[in-house]
């Protein structure tokens, strides 16, 4: 008997429907990736304004597309307005759309969890401001920020040049600013981090998660699929196993 393959749809903030590399990187032909854009001016909480009430609409499409569960894949446009509005938004799309949903900074707090890490160095692409409210979230959300070093970058393609030599820099960096970390987190969907976060992993022997592949890796459990590969370190060793008490799947149709 032939088994379909499952749809799983993305809400991307760039302009484009583009779905992100780490989908075929990660998971190949064993799930159809969908996405739909937002079209961002900037990143940042003045680029994520005007599209920020168009999210619920784009899940919609995307489950009328046939996606079986949908993420938002964006951290800091689902972290930006606090815990309450990024579990309020989650909330939101999944009434809309009557599949399970997620968003990238659910993913990001679920990979941490699964890695047992507390106390965390970080590297994002982002401005001050919001270094400043990516501190607020993880802290609310249980996790000591040992230091934060960012590359105060707002246009998107820049986001994505940004070389892989520059990130592993940036990680030690913050890692070495302050002893104690359990590991490291690198922070901003559009940053490219398969050649990142194993080399780093391998060079400073802790953990190291990144939001594009946390953000798939959550979708993944949200929909009852396994979310095991090889490639993007230690979290996708863990496996359906690391689901988190409480959060894990929501419906498995």
């Amino acid at each position: 008997m032939k088994t379909s393959i499952p749809c799983l749809g993305l809400i991307v903030p760039p302009a484009g429907d583009q779905v992100p590399d780490d989908a075929a990187q990660l998971y190949g032909g064993r799930v159809r990736f969908i996405a739909r854009s937002l079209g961002i001016g900037a990143v940042s909480p003045q680029g994520f304004a005007p599209v920020i009430a168009h999210v619920t609409d784009r899940a919609r499409e995307l489950r009328d597309q046939g996606a079986q569960a949908i993420s938002l894949m964006g951290t800091s446009i689902s972290f930006y307005r606090g815990p309450a509005f990024t579990e309020d938004l989650r909330s939101a799309m999944q009434e809309a759309t009557g599949v399970p949903c997620t968003t990238m900074s659910h993913g990001i707090v679920a990979g941490l969890r699964a890695l047992g890490l507390r106390r965390v160095a970080v590297a994002t692409s982002y401005i001050d401001e919001l270094n400043d409210r990516l501190v607020d979230y993880l802290t609310h959300s249980g996790f000591e920020v040992t230091a934060i070093r960012g590359l105060s970058i707002t246009a998107v393609p820049e986001v994505h040049a940004v070389t892989p030599a520059t990130l592993i820099a940036l990680a030690q960096a913050a890692y070495r600013q302050r002893p104690g970390a359990d590991g490291v987190f690198i922070s901003c969907g559009g940053l490219q981090t398969r050649e990142v976060i194993e080399p780093v992993e391998a060079r400073l022997g802790v953990p190291v998660t990144a939001s594009s592949p946390s953000g798939f890796w959550d979708l993944m459990r949200v929909a009852g699929l396994d979310p095991a590969a090889s490639g993007y370190g230690r979290l996708f060793r863990l496996g359906a196993a690391a689901a988190e008490p409480g959060r894990g799947v929501l419906s498995r149709g």
